[in-house]
Formats: C-alpha cells, structure tokens, sequence
C-alpha cells in the first residue's frame, strides 16, 4: 500500500520513491506526496524524472486500495526509483480552500449543529450543502463575516491520529450526514481548528486559519426540502 506522504507533511512538495507496478499510463509508488481525489478535494498535479526520463503527472486516484498516478509521456520501469514533485501553487490553493471549508462547516456546527450533506471544492472555489430547512434573511453576509471573523484570528491548524475504536466514540469528529471512513482505515486521521472545528478528515490543510485568504459568500441555493446549499471563494485580501 502507497504511504501517503501528505497526511502527516501537507507542505511536503518533493520525495523520491520506487515505483511498484504499471496500469496502462498510470503507475504505482511505494510512497507520494500527490494528493489523490477523495473527500471532495481533486488531486494534486506535479512532475517525475528519472534517470531517462520526466513525464507530468496529470491525474492521482485510488483504486480498489492502489494510489495510481497517471502520466503524460513514457512510464519509469518498474523497480525504478523516481522523483517527485508537487505544483506549488495548486497545492497551496488546495490546502486554503479545504480549510476554508471546515472554518465553514465548523461555524454551522458549532451555531447550528447542522451536518454536512455534502460538498466538493476546487482551487479557491467550493461548495457545502447542510441539512437545513430554510437559511435566515441575510444569511450569506452573516456567515462570510463570521468566516473571515475566524480567520483573522488566525487559529493553529493541527493534525493527529487516533485509533479507529477510540475515534468512532466521539462522534463529533464525523461532520457529513454519512461517514465517509472507509471500514479498512483503522487510524483516523484529525484535523483541528483550534477552538472552532476538530473532524476527521484525510485532506490537506494550511497551518493556520490566517493563511486561507478572504471568504465571500457568492450563492445560496436549496437543493431540495430540508437541503441548502453554501457557494464561495477566497481571495488573497
């Protein structure tokens, strides 16, 4: 199984490794610091070289287990050792935008216990839907203010991990209306605003809330009874 270099350094950006099996145009390392899509975060995109040779790497999922990595250009051999390296930039955009989203999620949780029924982000841009049946008039500046009211108190970010039996206990680490922890991840991973949101999660976070920018709140929307929706995007200011 690829270690997943990320979880534990989220501003790792380069890493040798050995590549492990082949799958058309994609490959297989026995450790990266790409990011794979999950949990609503897209992946990370980068380089590898090698001794003959350098391809982009394009694409980062996980397959039944297996982090696969797809190239433009030839394929390492197999046994090769490689190395890699991460685009900063959509990286760090990645890493506010997530924590952007739980500043977001932690708000409504914290003043409205409302769960997450769903969400999904790109680079500065993202969405959450709640479990909610109607949003307040001047709902949207109320939570951008007290969103931005969060990160200019510029919170620590940290990260750590707990034992599956001891996790699945408090249940407030679990923020969507159904968990997303797969039942073969035995150590849950957690990341903690604190003072504001402490959840389990698998992305990539800045190391303070000060770090993620300006949140304007763009579109409210229902999607469906009992369902709303939360559109924004950062800025740098």
């Amino acid at each position: 199984m690829t270690e997943r270099l990320y979880l534990r350094d989220a501003d790792l950006r380069n890493f040798t490794a050995a590549v492990v099996s082949h799958d058309g145009d994609r490959i297989e390392l026995d450790r990266t610091a790409f990011y794979a899509t999950s949990g609503g975060q897209p992946h990370d995109t980068g380089h590898l070289t090698w001794n003959q040779g350098a391809a982009a790497v394009l694409d980062v999922r996980t397959v039944e287990g297996r982090v696969l990595h797809k190239l433009a250009g030839p394929l390492p051999e197999i046994g090769s050792t490689v190395t890699g390296e991460v685009d900063d930039q959509r990286r760090r955009h990645m890493m506010r935008t997530h924590t952007a989203m739980h500043i977001l999620c932690g708000i409504m949780w914290r003043d409205e216990k409302r769960v997450v029924t769903g969400g999904n982000m790109n680079a500065l841009s993202g969405r959450m839907d709640f479990e909610v049946d109607q949003l307040p008039e001047g709902f949207a500046q109320h939570i951008e203010t007290l969103c931005n009211q969060e990160i200019a108190a510029d919170r620590p970010i940290e990260v750590s991990f707990l034992s599956r039996d001891n996790a699945v206990l408090d249940r407030d680490l679990i923020r969507t209306k159904v968990s997303l922890v797969p039942e073969s991840v035995t150590e849950i991973r957690v990341v903690d605003i604190v003072g504001l949101d402490r959840q389990a999660d698998g992305g990539t976070h800045v190391s303070s809330t000060g770090q993620v920018g300006r949140i304007e709140i763009t579109k409210t929307e229902s999607k469906g009874k009992g369902f709303k929706r939360v559109r924004f995007v950062l800025h740098d200011h």
